[in-house]
């Protein structure tokens, strides 16, 4: 069996903690698009980690862990993380090498990228049409793959090739800075030396990763694809354009693993009980003016704050109408559900289920983003549920029966079965309700 797991909000939902669970089911743990504007926090054993680029499963022993095509690549993040992951012992006197492979077709980030990033979102932010990105060289990569100008992992191993193409981009990246952005222009050769030194080093890690994957579907073993971002910041299906540069549902695991649709894959999309976002945008579900203290309580509670960027996340009641789209344009079979326990001690809890919009009442998500910045939320308010101990928590019946009535709630209104209910932030706080494997 092999489960796709993605973000069926706008990111920030838990899926780190639900691929962390999985991937212990699995052979084989995949990421398949975005980069290192995802952050990924585990809780085990009481420790925090926070990983923005190496698979989740890596935290789990004999795993093996690939980055794929439809990643854009910072070999730099990468490095970092090996670091940090070695001296926390995590590959226990092995090479990390033999745990981790990268796909010789990933884009590579590149300084130039991530100068760029930030010199738009400065201009931006001086005018109108901010993104609030997480000015990591995510967009900027993706711009140069699609417009055939990227550089990729296996050209960091042709010296002639990798100067060739760095000249190219390198040629359009100066004009940039220099009419534009009147900032100072990029050097090609410290830029083509550091490239083949990363080259050297990354080499170990490098393989043809879709041939991996093609073996393993072959020999039926048991794969676990890991989404990053969310539904709702898909660059086709997102709130465009306040979105990120990939696809993130659940079809980029096809593209960006090149698999093919022979893959029998299970999608779990991941939702927290309330609804968060970062940057800017449309969030129709927002009580950050309307209910202040609510929004704090949640945010201070839920540690509502970016693993990437450290921004706090803005707020809101849980969007049945937005998670209704998502389980439809990632075909989820099934929904975990993250966080019920920081709505503790609320004496009501609200989620929408239909918009207001021109003063009709509307039950799907508008595809303009400037309707869905009109668009008022339609809430039913449902008993709040008091506190409950997670370590006591071993099936459906232990919990409080009014959250036992707001699943019931949110699976009628998706037509879907929560699968996955996380009952506290630690490994172990898990409540499965039916194994997808």
């Amino acid at each position: 069996m092999h489960i796709v797991i993605v973000g069926a909000q706008w990111g920030d939902e838990g899926k780190g903690k639900v691929v962390d669970y999985y991937s212990g089911k699995a052979e084989f743990i995949v990421r398949y698009q975005g980069g290192n504007n995802a952050g990924h926090t585990l809780v085990v054993n009481g420790k925090k980690t926070v990983l923005h680029l190496i698979p989740s499963g890596v935290l789990h022993p004999e795993k093996t862990c690939l980055i794929a095509n439809g990643v854009v690549f910072d070999p730099t993040v990468f490095f970092q993380e090996i670091e940090s992951l070695g001296n926390a012992g995590v590959f226990d006197g092995s090479s990390p090498s033999n745990v981790i492979k990268v796909s010789e077709r990933a884009h590579v980030i590149l300084p130039y990228h991530r100068v760029l990033d930030r010199l738009r979102e400065e201009r931006a932010a001086k005018g109108q049409g901010k993104i609030g990105t997480t000015v990591r060289g995510i967009g900027p990569a993706y711009e140069d793959k699609v417009a055939r100008r990227g550089i990729q992992v296996v050209d960091l191993l042709r010296p002639k090739l990798l100067r060739q193409k760095l000249e190219r981009a390198v040629e359009e990246k100066n004009i940039l800075l220099q009419h534009l952005f009147k900032s100072e222009l990029i050097q090609i050769e410290p830029l083509f030396e550091s490239c083949l030194e990363l080259g050297k080093k990354l080499q170990p890690y490098i393989a043809d990763v879709r041939s991996i994957l093609e073996k393993a579907l072959k020999e039926n073993r048991s794969i676990l694809f890991e989404g990053a971002q969310g539904t709702l910041l898909d660059v086709d299906h997102g709130t465009y354009p306040y979105v990120t540069s990939s696809t993130t549902i659940a079809a980029g695991a096809l593209s960006g693993t090149g698999i093919g649709l022979k893959s029998n894959a299970k999608v779990i999309g991941i939702t927290k009980a309330y609804t968060t976002r970062v940057g800017t945008g449309p969030f129709p579900t927002e009580i950050e003016s309307t209910e202040p203290q609510t929004a704090d309580r949640i945010r201070t509670v839920g540690g509502e704050f970016g693993a990437t960027t450290g921004r706090p996340r803005r707020t809101g009641w849980l969007d049945l109408v937005a998670l209704k789209y998502a389980v439809e344009v990632n075909g989820l079979s099934g929904i975990a559900l993250m966080k019920a326990d920081v709505l503790q001690d609320f004496e009501s809890v609200k989620a929408c289920v239909a918009y207001q919009l021109d003063g009709k009442r509307i039950t799907h998500l508008p595809s303009c983003v400037e309707d869905l910045e009109h668009a008022k939320p339609v809430y039913e308010s449902l008993p709040g549920w008091k506190k409950y101990d997670p370590k006591k928590v071993h099936k459906l019946s232990d919990l409080p029966k009014e959250l036992q009535s707001y699943m019931k709630f949110v699976e009628q209104h998706l037509g879907i079965p929560i699968v996955l209910l996380s009952t506290g932030p630690g490994r172990e706080e898990t409540l499965i309700l039916s194994d997808p494997f």
